[in-house]
């Protein structure tokens, strides 16, 4: 018999379950002025510097308390000149490990153009969905280029 097996009988196992720890690392600061986002002008002027130089679209979120209080920023995905891959899972995640009440969605469009693509609106629609459920409320989802949108101030949220 392999010593394994041997080892396992004798236990009384045979399968050992991982035992994980999950944990949330500060990777850097991101300067700002404001500890609260009160318009879509606030977060344009944060992400602008978290974003700065990005010459493909970057998908990020802010985090906040239930006060309104910036718990911090993650960036979701990074994909190519002209989309990223958004999955719900790793948009909720750091939201989930850090404890906030509600986020911001916001993404980049390098070609400067703010229009939300149908894909943009989809997929805001199914975070918002998926926030009730995990009860993480989404404020906004900004695209930043030569200007910014805002799909809250245009009703799609």
């Amino acid at each position: 018999m392999a010593r394994k097996q041997i080892e396992s009988e004798l236990s009384g196992t045979w399968y050992k379950i991982p035992d994980y720890k999950v944990m949330l690392i500060k990777d850097s600061s991101v300067p700002s002025d404001k500890k609260r986002i009160g318009n879509p002008v606030d977060v344009v002027d944060m992400f602008k510097t978290y974003l700065d130089g990005a010459d493909r679209e970057y998908f990020c979120i802010a985090m906040l308390d239930r006060k309104g209080n910036l718990l911090g920023l993650n960036t979701v995905s990074i994909g190519s000149i002209s989309s990223s891959i958004v999955h719900p899972r790793e948009v909720f995640k750091p939201a989930i490990i850090i404890g906030a009440s509600s986020i911001i969605l916001c993404h980049n469009h390098p070609s400067g153009d703010t229009m939300p693509s149908n894909e943009d609106i989809t997929i805001t629609r199914k975070l918002v969905e998926g926030g009730k459920l995990l009860n993480i409320e989404i404020l906004d989802h900004v695209i930043i280029g030569d200007n910014y949108y805002s799909m809250k101030e245009k009703g799609i949220i």
